[in-house]
């Protein structure tokens, strides 16, 4: 069931399921996620449950704002809190020690724990009602509202037809950013990025004073932490998904003619194919739309009933290692 997040009177619904532990669909500025109490265990196995998502696959953990993180983490390094001073609440998830005795359900089991504050008026607004319940509800363990592994859902909708009528679901509108959240790994002594988002490594080098690492560059002396959303297969449509430059799109189109057949083409550049059987759509240029509109446009492909989706490779640049990320994990078969 879809209710208006917006309204007070489905903020309260919301935080009267959460606490009688079932599930709720919210709203982020990233994607919808699937919502359950974190330090409720019985609940967020309901998470695992629903989604079919391996029970040691961690979550991640919305909170209000910085001052609920402690609840959660034992540690919060100084250039952690650099970070949620410069990104909070945004599209970035921190990983932290975990408090021992805190939303290990969640948290998959490991000593680490993602932490995230949304930016999201109605997260932020279910979060604010959740800390003020009684007895309170410190965090909501909240993956991407979809089965495992399959595309993200960024309207309430979406939702929908990942779980049926039987969720609750608050609508807040589609979603602002459209991919997951940037995760940067807190627990080794430097950031390190274990996936990429919105957020430039740049941008996030410079808000905590110490260069960004890449996992490469630590993996060898310390083993990284399980975190959401980064095994390499994910983010999949039921289409193949298959990335190639724009001369390989116009020339594998011209090969196949008016004999192309359930095949969607996603790309920034202008193509043309003889079939009435290839969907064509165009790529924002702007890494920010592109990414904004990406999961939409692969469930509208599979929604056409395709086979392939083939899709131009994004540009070099930081600025789509987001959008590339997403694309990447959702060609590996």
């Amino acid at each position: 069931m879809i209710v208006d997040g917006r309204a007070p009177a489905g903020i309260a619904e919301a935080v009267r399921a959460l606490a009688a532990g079932e599930l709720v669909g919210v709203p982020t500025e990233t994607v919808y996620g699937l919502a359950a109490d974190a330090d409720n265990e019985a609940a967020v196995a309901k998470i695992f449950a629903a989604k079919g998502r391996p029970s040691d696959h961690p979550l991640i953990v919305h909170v209000a704002d910085a001052a609920a993180a402690p609840h959660f983490a034992a540690e919060i390094p100084p250039f952690a809190v650099r970070l949620i001073a410069a990104f909070w609440p945004g599209p970035l998830t921190l990983i932290l020690p975990r408090r021992p005795g805190r939303a290990a359900a969640a948290a998959g089991g490991h000593a680490s724990i993602g932490l995230r504050c949304p930016a999201h008026p109605v997260a932020h607004a279910l979060l604010l009602a959740c800390a003020n319940a009684t007895p309170p509800i410190a965090g909501l363990a909240a993956p991407s509202a979809n089965k495992f592994g399959r595309v993200s859902p960024t309207t309430a909708q979406h939702v929908r037809f990942e779980f049926g009528d039987g969720l609750l679901v608050l609508d807040g509108g589609p979603c602002e950013v459209g991919i997951e959240s940037t995760i940067v790994d807190c627990t080794r002594g430097a950031p390190v990025l274990l996936r990429p988002g919105v957020l430039t490594a740049d941008a996030v080098s410079a808000a905590c004073g110490q260069r960004l690492l890449l996992p490469q560059e630590v993996e060898e002396r310390q083993a990284a932490p399980r975190a959401s959303g980064t095994l390499e297969s994910h983010y999949a449509p039921r289409a193949t998904v298959r990335l190639m430059d724009a001369r390989s799109l116009r020339t594998a189109l011209a090969v196949l003619g008016p004999e192309a057949r359930r095949i969607a083409v996603y790309a920034r550049s202008p193509l043309h194919g003889d079939s009435r059987q290839v969907v064509l759509r165009r790529m924002p240029g702007d890494p920010a739309e592109a990414a904004r509109e990406l999961f939409a446009a692969l469930r509208e492909f599979d929604d056409a009933g395709v086979q392939l989706i083939w899709v131009e490779a994004p540009p070099a640049g930081a600025e789509w290692d987001g959008v590339r990320d997403r694309l990447q994990r959702a060609s590996v078969r």
